[in-house]
């Protein structure tokens, strides 16, 4: 687990709501304060959908981007909000993949990144859950230096806490 301050709030929150750099994070949960609290669960009701259709778990963050920008936007800035993505499993067993790691996609609960915003600060910290216990922390390395790649790349501005 680590922990990034991202320093230039304004250029993080156009690569969140306004570009794609995120969309193929699952998204697991998110809140929104503003005029109110606005609380979304990104579990997907398989109930609402034909039978037929294969679904996963969570939505992706490209389904939900749209509806939490139109929560945020305006004149005034959020009170605050976080979301918590996670990385899809299909990019979870090619992370596993890439770094030779000892673990089966099956062990893996999720790989997390915990976006908050306090009204001033943004930030994000990355989290690892295994299905079983193991002393093995070669995953959680491979995620938090993921992580900083992805950011690295996309020009996303931080600084380790």
């Amino acid at each position: 687990m680590i922990a990034l301050r991202l320093t230039s709030i304004k250029d993080c929150m156009s690569h969140l709501l306004l570009s794609e750099t995120f969309d193929n994070f699952q998204f697991i949960e998110g809140e929104i304060v503003t005029f109110n609290t606005f609380t979304i669960d990104g579990y997907i009701q398989k109930s609402f959908y034909p039978e037929e259709e294969e679904l996963p778990e969570y939505s992706l963050w490209k389904s939900l981007r749209e509806y939490c920008f139109t929560l945020i936007k305006g004149k005034k800035t959020p009170l605050s909000f976080k979301f918590i993505f996670s990385l899809s499993p299909e990019n979870t067993a090619r992370l596993i993949t890439q770094n030779h790691l000892d673990f089966h996609p099956d062990q893996i609960q999720g790989l997390y990144l915990n976006i908050r915003y306090d009204g001033t600060t943004l930030q994000c910290i990355t989290g690892t859950s295994l299905k079983t216990f193991t002393m093995d922390k070669s995953l959680e390395h491979s995620w938090d230096t993921m992580v900083q790649k992805f950011f690295t790349q996309k020009q996303i501005v931080y600084d380790l806490e």
